[in-house]
């Protein structure tokens, strides 16, 4: 005899978004992840070290000093390592934002199955920002280690860089995901790869901002990325100025808008 089971009744209000259960659906993605290629994970850590032994240690013996924005003069390694440290984080996160939950809602189909339990849209949404987090928590530690090992953390405040990795990392998977909700195709995926690659070269990591002519700087401080730079570039050297506040701003409306979107996108998708 069959029994037949039906999915849970959901009623209107916070109760039809939200079960407080996102915890289920990070369990969910460390139990799959027993079984990835974790020399696809290690690759995102790896990079920007290559980039930081090669440019912050080779290239840096011919540059010497750069002009930080707050005008003081640090090691051109000193000056790439805590950008780099800030692009390892986004890497990590827009990796599990993205093409993960692109399979999981367009192939996988593991959404509609989670939201036909008592999880809500928002739990599923802050369980896979979460769940991207971990990566971003990963790369962020792995690489400060290394910092500290070459001597380019410069003052005691760069401890306080991992929870602001964990700010920019929790960003960009929020807007990941938001924006990955919309895609239909591989092809559109592709250019999330079209958008970060640009954005990492010019958002100040690897050239002072003063580099570009003034319209171009302009562009550059509306990039998430220059924002996390210049947040982490200031812990890790010691120079702490009130501008660093209106960057966490930035990543705390970036988070809040990409939460309301994907809650409200995986809601139409397979509630309504």
């Amino acid at each position: 005899m069959t029994v037949m089971t039906e999915a849970p009744v959901r009623s209107g209000g916070v109760r039809a978004l939200w079960a407080g259960n996102p915890q289920a659906v990070v369990q969910r993605g460390l139990i799959a992840a027993r079984s990835s290629s974790w020399a696809v994970v290690l690759s995102g850590f790896f990079e920007p070290v290559f980039y930081l032994l090669s440019m912050g240690i080779g290239m840096g013996a011919l540059i010497g000093t750069v002009q930080t924005s707050g005008g003081v003069e640090v090691s051109y390694a000193a000056f790439i390592a805590p950008a780099l440290l800030a692009t390892s984080a986004m890497n990590g996160a827009i990796y599990d934002s993205t093409w993960n939950v692109f399979f999981k809602l367009n192939y996988g189909k593991l959404y509609e199955g989670m939201l036909a339990t008592s999880l809500g849209p928002l739990d599923v949404a802050l369980g896979e920002i979460l769940y991207a987090l971990l990566r971003g928590l990963l790369y962020a530690t792995g690489f400060m280690v290394i910092m500290q090992l070459l001597g380019l953390n410069l003052a005691w405040t760069a401890i306080l860089a991992i929870p602001a990795v964990l700010l920019i990392a929790f960003g960009f998977a929020s807007l990941g995901m938001a924006v990955t909700s919309y895609m239909k195709t591989f092809q559109q995926m592709d250019w999330i790869n079209f958008v970060l690659l640009p954005m990492f070269l010019f958002s100040a990591t690897l050239f002072p901002i003063t580099a570009y002519p003034d319209w171009i700087q302009a562009i550059i401080m509306a990039f998430p990325l220059w924002h996390g730079v210049e947040l982490v570039r200031g812990l890790t050297t010691g120079i702490l100025t009130p501008e660093m506040w209106w960057h966490v701003l930035y990543f705390v409306v970036m988070i809040a808008v990409g939460l309301v979107f994907t809650t409200k996108r995986l809601r139409a998708l397979f509630l309504d």
